[in-house]
């Protein structure tokens, strides 16, 4: 191995990929993970396998003690979920990474290795729903407090600060409305404050938007959406510093076993070699939709932040590298029971016309999905919560695919036009 090889091999470590230091994005998206074994595969190794054998008593012991790097259990090492945990950890920029079985289980390994009972939390209340649910109901049952903020005000985030303040959460952009926050700013007050930021990063992903360089300690993903790309397996991830990642995370997913599994990992690791072509292509074909949407007679309002109407605009193309992304969300013209039903009946309208989207609230597969938020990912909140958030009964989301977008545009007018 070459002696400028980026992250060149620890003696008695696991070793790394002989990379140049200078590798390019869409080069690490390919090639970072672990060197072929001794057979010298081109696409990385499965590993499936439970436990790994050990040469001798005396090995074993240092391994089990982490006296000396091994793969030991699947539980929490394994070599295929490594190569995935690599890879994101270098497409991120970040030191680190874990993978986790979800995206909701890289939030609870978030919150379980950081936090206590007393400590609080402030957290954007555009964040998925399942999130909100996470902190308020069931880490607010150990002792753990939330204070949910606007997301985009940031006087709101400040004041939000308690002394028990540990943590600042953010998502950017927001699931459904594409809200996108300051990420530098949050920095800014979290580090002010001596509290750690995290950023959900799963609607841009790494292709748009590296949250790290812009002060963010730890990342969060769920690999089901844009990292698989295919909508084929479950999957989450936390990227971060590697003394969190290995002092603070690893111990607790060794106990716990939010373990993602190897063939999960290998799919997620494949899928994120074309991560970065996918989302040219569909961020495009996105701003190509959400221009169409914002003239259509039946469309009330569009949120996509690559639309210069989209509130935070000019930061969205600072922070996303001059893409909007390929999630769109819009209100449709409520219909005739928009004074009883908000507008519900109208999204169903158009929802039920489609007949290439698929009716799905799952995001980032080359299928292009629609779905309506307050009814699926965002159902078990209360009214007063989704209002809050913006989630209205006549909003509809949409995450393009890789359809030609003149088929997906007429999939829509179908609805929207016998409103």
């Amino acid at each position: 191995m070459a002696d400028d090889a980026k992250g060149s091999s620890i003696p008695g470590g696991i070793p790394r990929v002989g990379l140049p230091e200078d590798a390019r994005l869409d080069t690490l998206a390919v090639r970072e993970g672990l060197p072929p074994s001794p057979w010298g595969e081109n696409s990385e190794a499965l590993y499936l396998t439970s436990s790994f054998v050990h040469p001798d008593a005396a090995t074993a012991a240092r391994r089990f003690a982490n006296e000396e790097e091994a793969f030991v259990y699947s539980r929490f090492s394994n070599p295929t979920v490594m190569m995935m945990e690599r890879r994101l950890a270098a497409l991120e920029g970040t030191e680190a990474c874990i993978a986790t079985s979800s995206g909701m289980s890289a939030i609870m390994l978030l919150v379980m290795g950081l936090l206590k009972s007393g400590d609080h939390v402030v957290c954007s209340r555009s964040v998925f729903g399942s999130t909100i649910k996470l902190l308020q109901g069931e880490f607010g049952k150990f002792g753990v407090q939330t204070t949910f903020v606007s997301q985009t005000d940031l006087a709101e985030w400040k004041s939000a600060l308690q002394p028990n303040t540990k943590l600042l959460f953010a998502e950017t952009p927001t699931n459904p409305l594409t809200e996108v926050c300051d990420v530098a700013a949050l920095a800014d007050i979290a580090h002010a404050h001596g509290a750690l930021l995290a950023v959900d990063n799963c609607f841009a992903s790494p292709a748009l938007q590296q949250p790290a360089k812009m002060g963010a300690d730890f990342i969060i993903h769920s690999g089901t959406k844009y990292l698989d790309g295919q909508g084929r397996v479950i999957a989450g991830a936390l990227c971060g510093p590697a003394r969190y990642v290995n002092d603070v995370f690893t111990p607790v997913m060794r106990t716990v076993g939010m373990s993602l599994s190897p063939f999960n990992a290998w799919v997620v690791l494949k899928g994120m070699e074309t991560l970065s072509v996918r989302m040219k292509a569909q961020t495009a074909s996105a701003a190509v939709l959400a221009e169409w949407l914002e003239a259509h007679p039946g469309v009330e309002r569009v949120y996509y932040p690559g639309l210069k109407s989209h509130p935070q605009h000019e930061l969205a193309m600072r922070q996303q590298g001059g893409q909007g992304g390929a999630v769109v969300a819009f209100i449709v013209k409520g219909g005739a029971n928009a004074a009883t039903d908000g507008g519900r009946a109208a999204a169903f309208h158009v929802i039920d016309h489609t007949r290439i989207c698929s009716i799905t609230a799952n995001l980032g597969d080359t299928k292009t999905t629609i779905t309506h938020p307050a009814s699926t990912s965002h159902g078990r909140l209360t009214e007063p919560q989704r209002q809050a958030a913006g989630i209205t009964q006549g909003l509809i989301r949409v995450a393009v695919g890789l359809e030609d977008i003149e088929d997906i545009k007429a999939d829509l007018a179908r609805g929207l036009n016998s409103l």
